[in-house]
């Protein structure tokens, strides 16, 4: 499992350090290390938190503006995590593969012994994955260049899909990039108070 060095080293480690920090936290994204490597360099942080926050709050900027490109900039970066609930995705990140993994076993796994009760509750797995791709697709085509971001944390699929069908349903665009940057951001704290050294 990787790991964040301390916070006080960041400004003078490396720039491909400070690169797999940023990939770390948030999902490899050219356009993100366009956009943060600057802070890494040239400021000091008292936490990975503050980091984070400062981050979140630059794609809040991209977020707010008309402009094309700096839309084009910031959905490419809200892109860099992956579709919910989907087993085999290329250039996903080793946290990513666990976070997958762990929203995926817990609607997989099952008591042992009942070859009944493994095949309903594999059959139910199978029909909650189909669900959730069709909440994914219904979400993209709602809102297309984005890609449906939540921290998990522990919730079940059907409380996600909920969720989905609730901001399909809100159809407002702002909100939805607010709420992935928040996602986004959530998620980065959370993997650095598991990884910080």
């Amino acid at each position: 499992m990787p790991s964040l060095p301390a916070i006080s080293t960041v400004p003078s480690l490396p720039q491909a350090t400070q690169t797999q920090i940023l990939d770390t936290l948030f999902e490899a994204s050219m356009d993100l290390h366009t956009l943060a490597l600057p802070l890494l360099i040239h400021q000091t942080f008292s936490s990975y938190q503050s980091l984070i926050s400062a981050v979140g709050a630059r794609m809040t900027v991209l977020s707010a503006t008309d402009s094309p490109k700096d839309r084009e900039v910031l959905y490419s970066i809200l892109r860099a995590h992956p579709r919910l609930g989907e087993k085999k995705q290329a250039n996903l990140s080793e946290l990513s593969r666990q976070e997958q993994a762990a929203l995926n076993a817990g609607k997989e796994e099952g008591e042992r012994g009942d070859e009944g009760r493994d095949e309903s509750l594999k059959r139910k797995a199978e029909e909650e994955t189909a669900e959730l791709k069709k909440w994914n697709d219904l979400y993209e085509e709602k809102f297309p260049g984005l890609r449906y971001v939540v921290f998990v944390n522990g919730r079940g699929r059907d409380i996600l899909m909920q969720d989905m069908q609730r901001r399909i349903e809100r159809d407002d665009i702002q909100k939805e990039k607010e709420d992935i940057i928040q996602a986004m951001c959530d998620i980065a704290i959370d993997r650095a108070r598991r990884l910080e050294r």
